[in-house]
């Protein structure tokens, strides 16, 4: 995966720790396995963004990298600033974990005081108002060079699999769910909003498909030998193993006309 990388600020807390974060966050995506991007240090103040105006520039410079990352990583050295992060973000269309530095025992003085711990609470209830998808990992603060940030990574890069890979995704239903199977009752709707088409097809139909095909169908008997060639059908009777095939050649068929990514049947 490759992940772009965000850095928040506030101004009333210590701008000073941003630096080092910038580095810290990175160095953790390369030890976990993972690419980024980051936007030069100069393109806002500190290297981070606080403000409305820097904000629009990290969305640009997203904007300007579109397609070459999978997700996002906002880290929130301080308790940095929901306006700016909203501008930033709200634009992203990719999965954002927000992670958060803990405070630490002895230097919680004004030079060193994150209340990232608080600051992460502000911009998660604010991304919720304004409909921003976002990620959050237990623990709630954790340090970059903390092992459990090494599995935030690898759980946030399984979410960007699933999530991008979901996108403008077409499912085939074949078969209608039985009246005693509410248990896999879903809502097409719902889907629909996360990108997720569903086309179904009746059972029969593809039956009737199955019917009509020759046992010498040229696709047939290709696709008996892929059978025989991806798993044992020795003891399969010839008859049983033509339907599988017939099956099997009406279903790529479905796959193909209406270009579907999965394909279900019914139990």
């Amino acid at each position: 995966m490759k992940f772009a990388l965000y850095f928040g600020n506030r101004g009333f807390f210590p701008e000073t720790l941003i630096a080092s974060a910038r580095e810290e966050v990175a160095d953790a995506v390369v030890r976990a396995g993972h690419e980024y991007l980051i936007p030069d240090a100069d393109m806002t103040r500190y290297g981070a963004v606080e403000t409305r105006e820097e904000g629009y520039a990290y969305a640009a410079w997203l904007k300007s990298h579109e397609g070459e990352y999978d997700g996002v990583i906002m880290s929130l050295p301080n308790f940095s600033d929901e306006n700016g992060a909203v501008a930033a973000l709200r634009d992203a269309g990719k999965p954002i974990l927000i992670q958060a530095y803990p405070d630490e025992i002895g230097k919680m003085d004004f030079a060193h005081r994150r209340d990232s711990y608080c600051g992460k609470f502000s911009i998660e209830d604010c991304f919720h108002q304004y409909g921003i998808p976002y990620t959050v990992l237990e623990p709630h603060v954790v340090h970059p060079n903390d092992p459990a940030f090494a599995q935030n990574l690898a759980d946030f890069a399984a979410i960007c699999r699933v999530v991008n890979g979901m996108k403008r995704f077409t499912i085939g239903c074949i078969g209608a769910r039985t009246s005693k199977f509410k248990t896999v009752r879903y809502d097409e709707i719902t889907l629909q909003k996360y990108g997720i088409t569903v086309d179904t097809f009746d059972l029969s139909e593809l039956i009737w498909k199955v019917g009509k095909l020759a046992d010498n169908d040229a696709d047939v008997l290709m696709k008996k030998i892929r059978l025989c060639e991806y798993t044992d059908c020795s003891i399969v009777p010839d008859n049983k193993l033509t339907t599988l095939a017939k099956v099997s050649v009406i279903i790529d068929r479905y796959i193909k006309d209406y270009r579907l990514d999965c394909v279900t049947l019914r139990c």
